[in-house]
C-alpha cells in the first residue's frame, strides 16, 4: 500500500512545521553534497527557517563569493547594485554633513563670513556668546575642582606633618624618660649620641639646678 499524496500547503502547527523543516533541510543538504561529489557541480545553498536560523552549504571546490560573481556574469544581474546604491547615498549624505560642519567651524573662527546675511551673522554671534558662556562655566568648574583637590592634598600633608611632629615629640619624651631613669644628665643627653639636638636648660625654682624635667627644645 503506497503512501498517500501530501497536500503542499503551510503547516499550521508550529511544532510539526519545525520538525518537517529540520528533516527536509537535512535532506536538501545531503542532496547538495551528492550533486557536488557525483556530478562535480559547484553548489551553494542558503536557507532561513521561520525563526530566522540560517543554514548554508558551499561545495569544497568553490566559495560563496566566487559563485555569486559567476551568477552575476552568467545571469547579467548585479546582486550588489541596490546595496551599493544605498551605501553611495549614505556616503553622499555624510559628505554633505561634513561639508556643513566644516563651514560652521570655519565661521566660528572668522572664516567664510562674506556670504552671510545680517540675520545669519547675528545668529552666529549669539551662538558664539552661548559657546563662550559654556566655556567659561567649564573653566570655572575645572578650576574649582583643581582647587578642592589641592586643598585636600594640603590638608593631608598637614595631617602627616602633625603626625610626624607628634611622633618626634613622643620619641624625645621617651629619650628623656630613659635618660632620667639611667641617671644621664641633661648636658650629656644634649651633647651625646648619634642624633644631635640643641636644648635650652632652665633652672629649677626649687633648687636652682638644671634638671631633666626642665629640658626644652631651643
Amino acid at each position: 500500500m503506497g503512501r498517500g499524496k501530501i497536500e503542499i500547503k503551510r503547516i499550521e502547527n508550529p511544532t510539526n512545521r519545525q520538525v518537517t523543516y529540520s528533516k527536509r533541510r537535512a535532506g536538501i543538504v545531503k542532496k547538495a553534497k551528492e550533486l557536488n561529489v557525483l556530478c562535480d557541480a559547484e553548489v551553494c545553498l542558503i536557507m532561513f527557517s521561520s525563526t530566522g536560523k540560517c543554514t548554508d552549504y558551499t561545495s569544497p571546490n568553490t566559495t560563496m563569493k566566487k559563485l555569486f560573481q559567476k551568477y552575476q556574469q552568467i545571469s547579467g544581474r548585479d546582486v550588489w547594485k541596490s546595496h551599493y546604491q544605498q551605501m553611495q547615498d549614505t556616503l553622499n549624505k555624510l559628505k554633505e554633513t561634513n561639508t556643513k560642519l566644516r563651514k560652521q567651524i570655519g565661521q566660528r573662527v572668522g572664516e567664510d563670513l562674506d556670504d552671510l546675511s545680517i540675520d545669519e551673522l547675528r545668529g552666529l554671534e549669539q551662538n558664539l556668546d552661548s559657546s563662550l558662556k559654556t566655556v567659561i562655566q567649564r573653566k570655572f568648574n575645572l578650576i574649582a575642582t583643581q582647587t578642592e583637590t589641592c586643598r585636600k592634598k594640603i590638608k593631608n600633608l598637614e595631617e602627616v606633618n602633625a603626625s610626624l611632629i607628634q611622633e618626634y615629640e613622643e620619641r624625645i619624651d621617651d629619650a628623656f624618660t630613659l635618660a632620667n631613669h639611667e641617671g644621664i644628665s641633661a648636658l650629656e643627653m644634649g651633647n651625646g649620641g648619634s642624633n644631635i639636638f640643641c636644648f635650652r636648660l632652665q633652672p629649677s625654682l626649687e633648687d636652682g639646678a638644671y634638671g631633666l624635667h626642665d629640658l626644652r627644645l631651643a
